[in-house]
């Protein structure tokens, strides 16, 4: 095995939708070392920030059926009953919902939350509002997917 190849076994991989604004970061940091040298390693920091926030680590999940895992990483703010998004048609009748906080050090990269097929997928345009708030359920961006899971079998 090449040193190349051992080094990059060892690193966490990087969305590939991550590696622009990386770039980006990284032509500012050389930009901040040409002004001014401080500058240019708090670009650094900056750079790594941006770095780690595209990473894409493996995840090791259940393979059992029924199971359903946090689709993010990040702090559970809430959980509590709530009508589905409107743009996925699915009525009014209030469903669980489970509220994921994700810092901008938590890896932002989201997952399915159980194995089925996607039968809607519906972006609604928005805001940005703290994802503390509760109204940032309503009014942020977002992406809603409608997922078609095989029934569960009796345990």
């Amino acid at each position: 095995m090449s040193i190349a190849a051992s080094i990059r076994s060892q690193l966490v991989p990087i969305h590939r939708e991550g590696y622009p604004f990386i770039g980006v970061f990284a032509v500012a940091t050389l930009i901040l070392f040409w002004l001014w040298p401080p500058l240019g390693w708090i670009g650094i920091a900056l750079t790594v920030w941006c770095t780690l926030f595209f990473r894409d680590p493996p995840r090791v999940t259940p393979s059992r059926e029924g199971v359903l895992v946090a689709p993010a990483d990040g702090r559970i703010s809430m959980v509590t009953q709530a009508a589905p998004p409107p743009e996925l048609g699915m009525g009014d009748i209030p469903l669980p919902r489970v509220s994921i906080f994700m810092s901008v050090f938590d890896c932002h990269i989201n997952r399915s939350p159980l194995a089925g097929r996607i039968e809607r997928i519906a972006y609604r345009a928005g805001a940005f509002l703290n994802a503390d708030l509760d109204k940032a359920s309503e009014d942020n961006e977002r992406n809603s997917f409608l997922i078609a899971a095989p029934p569960a079998s009796p345990c």
